[in-house]
């Protein structure tokens, strides 16, 4: 990370490829040791030479990119500088990096409780930003006037901020608050953030301020909906953009710094799926999966020098002659511009084509390997097919945040999603991992003969209906039509069960396996899906170790889905947990499930732990007949 409060760039820590995807991306704050920055927008990466981005290939993603964002043309991954000598801190190469901004800008000296804020330049700052060339990661603001310490002691970032669901972000108004909506008398009024005890909550905080005297505030009120009627205007601001008082009619609301709801990142996910790789397709294919090579070749004469002028391009087609080259491009263009391009609306239906089929001459020995494998005797009457994926890629990008409650991807295009740049750039960012996998195909006929039954219809339409209140209580206009129906949550129970029982044997963390779930109805051009992926993923080639694929095989699969099911029958917090029904009031759309029994880290849930109900998969305690499906 670079930070970037002078003109001199600082690099003060380091981020890995996928916490900008997961935790730490555009818009988000990151807690320093010494003191807390906001990751900044886009805008402020273009800057950088694109060398050190690289360029991140997969068509279908890029098609479902530019469904949100048109402009786009690349997706690369984040800035990392080559050979980065640790002992050269004016190496220029430092400059390169994700840029970052201290926010919040409020402190508070910890030996005297001064509250004040810092302003770059100023004259009449309380705290000092106290920089060393030689130790860049030792950057940290100092209160030097402080007068109950000898020695000037490091402040601390104001704990608590100002955020809306639309994604803005805002300090919080201490002086406003501490007056109750009026400003102080005083031009710079001195503030005070005192504890009462040693906790450190809300409740044990109160905001002073000494020019008034007698002007003084517990931080308990500011949570409080009843007594906080002066904070509630939204700013509309993004300080990752420096966009300030942007249209917004929602309502404010005072978050701590920490908080796991201050950022949710907006992404999509694919698993790579190459073109066939054998015989006359094979160049085709290649062309294909590296387009934006080939993608400026407007006749057979370019050929010639793109294999001159880009050495990456000229070694994938160096077996080729020129001519079989232009009719190969000539092929791929005319694939896109017809209908045997995939639609971007279902970018989960080639890869239910490829893993259902379990073809092995997909392989392509390094991003795809697939191999089919028996299925578990005992479950032979449910499961129609397994399949191991020994080797798998999955590439996501970043298409924007939510604050305070988190969104599905597909209907990120249908709420106020916060942007990730100011103006509309030609690429976002985007990382690719490898990893290994088990596939299960539910038997269709036992699905439909599921859904047929009376207690699985009222079950369907009470998610229904807590799916289209959750909706609306968000503001998303015509949520109804991205309801994935009662088939999707048979398959989500059945992921989350059997995800928790394989995670304690496969040797992965449960935050580093995935869930990837194909639910869908037959309709005229395609066709019924029931199926899971649970995936590991890393940046590395731990992703494929074998743990996850060697649980699959069938003497295996079988303990561990039978182990998964007995689990979900009972729960430490029944009866309460299995007699939990969708809310109708739009608070949550679950019904049996809770952490005990069901839920999953955000990391490995694909619908943010909703849409989940184990009364589907085996009867609870909360026997309700002909409602579950293992019977």
């Amino acid at each position: 990370m670079s930070y970037k409060d002078k003109l001199a760039p600082k690099r003060v820590g380091e981020l890995r490829a996928s916490q900008l995807m997961f935790n730490y991306g555009v818009g988000a704050l990151v807690d320093l040791p010494r003191f807390a920055v906001l990751v900044q927008g886009l805008d402020r990466w273009s800057h950088l030479p694109h060398e050190y981005n690289r360029v991140i290939e997969e068509p279908r993603l890029l098609e479902q990119v530019r469904k949100r964002h048109p402009q786009v043309t690349t997706m690369l991954a984040p800035p990392i500088p080559a050979d980065l000598p640790d002992n050269d801190p004016l190496n220029p190469l430092r400059e390169v990096g994700v840029v970052v901004e201290t926010f919040p800008r409020w402190l508070v000296c910890p030996v005297c409780k001064t509250l004040a804020p810092y302003t770059p330049g100023a004259t009449a700052n309380h705290f000092d930003l106290k920089y060393s060339k030689m130790r860049p990661a030792e950057t940290r603001f100092v209160h030097t006037n402080c007068g109950k310490s000898k020695k000037p002691p490091q402040a601390v970032p104001a704990r608590f901020l100002m955020a809306c669901e639309h994604g803005h972000l805002d300090e919080f108004p201490w002086e406003r608050f501490v007056h109750r909506g009026e400003l102080c008398s005083s031009k710079q009024p001195n503030l005070r953030l005192s504890e009462l005890g040693e906790s450190g909550q809300v409740t044990e905080l109160r905001v002073h301020c000494d020019s008034c005297g007698v002007k003084s505030r517990p931080m308990s009120d500011a949570f409080d909906p009843n007594r906080n009627e002066n904070m509630r205007d939204c700013s509309g601001r993004h300080p990752h953009i420096g966009l300030d008082g942007e249209p917004c009619d929602l309502t404010a609301r005072a978050i701590s710094l920490g908080a796991s709801n201050l950022w949710f990142p907006i992404s999509i996910a694919t698993i790579a799926i190459p073109a066939a790789l054998s015989g006359a397709d094979e160049l085709r294919a290649i062309i294909e999966n590296r387009w934006h090579h080939f993608v400026e070749v407007e006749e057979q004469s370019d050929v010639k020098s793109l294999r001159k002028f880009n050495k990456e391009a000229g070694a994938l087609i160096r077996e080729f002659d020129d001519a079989k080259v232009w009719q190969a491009i000539g092929q791929v263009r005319a694939a896109q511009d017809s209908d045997e391009r995939i639609a971007p609306d279902n970018i989960r239906l080639p890869e239910w084509r490829r893993f259902s089929t379990a073809d092995p001459r997909a392989n392509d020995g390094e991003n795809f390997e697939i191999e089919q494998t028996a299925v578990p005797v005992e479950f032979s009457k449910y499961i129609d097919k397994v399949v191991l994926v020994h080797r798998l890629r999955e590439a996501r990008a970043l298409v924007g945040f939510t604050r305070l409650s988190t969104q599905d991807d597909e209907t990120a295009t249908e709420i106020e999603v916060a942007p990730l740049s100011r103006h509309a750039l030609s690429w976002v960012p985007a990382h690719e991992v490898r990893g290994e996998g088990i596939f299960i195909q539910f038997r269709e006929e036992l699905i439909q003969a599921w859904l047929r039954r009376a207690a699985v219809r009222e079950r369907d339409q009470a998610f229904k209906e807590a799916h289209n209140r959750w909706g609306e209580t968000r503001g998303i206009t015509d949520y109804e039509q991205y309801y994935p129906g009662i088939r999707y949550v048979l398959l989500h129970s059945f992921s989350h069960a059997l995800m928790r029982a394989l995670a304690l044997e496969s040797g992965y963390a449960l935050s580093s396996v995935r869930e990837r779930i194909y639910a869908q109805e037959a309709t005229e051009d395609e066709p019924a899906m029931a199926g899971i992926l649970l995936y590991t993923a890393s940046s590395d080639s731990e992703g494929t170790l074998g743990g996850l694929v060697n649980l699959g095989r069938a003497e295996q699969l079988d303990v561990f889905m039978t182990r998964a099911l007995d689990e979900a029958s009972f729960c430490s917090s029944d009866p309460l947990c299995a007699e939990n029904k969708p809310s109708r009031e739009g608070r949550t759309i679950q019904a049996a499930a809770c952490h005990a029994c069901s839920l999953l880290p955000e990391t490995s849930c694909e619908k943010g732990n909703r849409y989940l109900d184990r009364s589907v998969l085996v009867p609870t305690v909360d026997d309700l007949p002909g409602l579950a499906f293992f019977d």
